[in-house]
C-alpha cells in the first residue's frame, strides 16, 4: 500500500521537530555572522569618473566624433588595466603587489551611449583605496597622450575618504539572512529525514500508518503510587 503525506503530517512533523529546526538555524546564523565579523576582511571602495571627450577649438562635436569617443572607452577599458598604466602606479604610491594584482582591484563601468565611465577600486584600506584610485585616473590621464596620441580624457571629479565609510564586503546582514534561510531549509529536511527513518511506534497513529492495522482499543498510562 503506497504511502502518502498529508498536510497535517507535515505540521505535525514540524512541530515535533521545530527544536531541531531552530538550532540548526540558530547554529547556521552564528557561524554566518561570526565569519562576516571576524574572520573576512573588510574591503573599502572608491571611485570616480572619467569624461572621453575630443577638445574641439570649436567647442562643438559632430555625432560621428560623439561615437568614436563612447566607442574608444572599450579600448581604454582594456590600457587602464594595463602593466603600462597600472606599473606607474605601483612604483608611484610604492605598493607592494605586482599590476595583476592591482588590476583585479580596480573595475570599470560604462553606460550605453554616455562618454562618462567610472573607475572603482576596492581595498582593505579606505586611504589606500581613494590614493589608488585618484592616482590611476591621473596617471591614465597623462600615459593615454603618449599611447594613442589623444588628448580627449578628463577627470570629472577626485575621490575622497567619507565620513563614517562602511565596507561594501563582507554583509554581515545579508550574510546572516542567506545563513538563516539555509539553516531553515536544512533543519526542516534533516526533521523530515528523521521522521521518515523513524519506524518506532508511539501511538495509535503509528500502528495504522506502519501496520495498516485496524485499532482494537488502547491502555492509558497508568500512573504509579507509592
Amino acid at each position: 500500500m503506497e504511502e502518502t503525506i498529508s498536510i497535517n503530517d507535515i505540521f505535525k512533523t514540524l512541530k515535533k521537530r521545530w527544536k531541531l529546526i531552530m538550532l540548526l538555524t540558530l547554529i547556521a546564523a552564528l557561524i554566518s555572522g561570526s565569519i562576516s565579523y571576524f574572520l573576512l576582511t573588510p574591503v573599502y571602495e572608491s571611485s570616480t569618473q572619467i569624461l572621453v571627450n575630443q577638445k574641439q577649438s570649436e567647442n562643438q562635436l559632430d555625432s560621428t566624433q560623439i561615437r568614436s569617443n563612447i566607442d574608444m572607452i572599450n579600448t581604454y577599458s582594456v590600457i587602464i588595466k594595463s602593466p603600462a598604466i597600472l606599473e606607474k602606479v605601483i612604483d608611484e604610491l610604492e605598493l607592494n603587489q605586482s599590476a595583476d594584482q592591482l588590476s583585479q582591484k580596480i573595475t570599470i563601468n560604462s553606460q550605453e551611449n554616455s562618454q562618462v565611465f567610472s573607475l572603482t577600486v576596492q581595498d582593505s584600506n579606505p586611504s589606500q583605496a581613494v590614493e589608488i584610485v585618484n592616482t590611476v585616473s591621473e596617471t591614465f590621464q597623462k600615459e593615454i597622450k603618449e599611447i594613442m596620441n589623444v588628448d580627449n580624457v578628463s577627470v570629472l571629479a577626485k575621490a575622497e575618504i567619507k565620513e563614517n565609510l562602511a565596507p561594501v564586503n563582507p554583509n554581515p546582514l545579508l550574510n546572516i539572512s542567506i545563513a538563516v534561510v539555509v539553516g531553515l531549509m536544512a533543519g526542516i529536511g534533516l526533521a523530515f529525514l528523521l521522521e521518515y527513518l523513524d519506524n518506532t511506534i508511539k501511538d495509535e497513529d503509528d500502528i495504522k500508518r506502519l501496520l495498516d492495522l485496524p485499532l482494537l482499543g488502547s491502555i492509558q498510562k497508568i500512573s504509579q503510587h507509592k
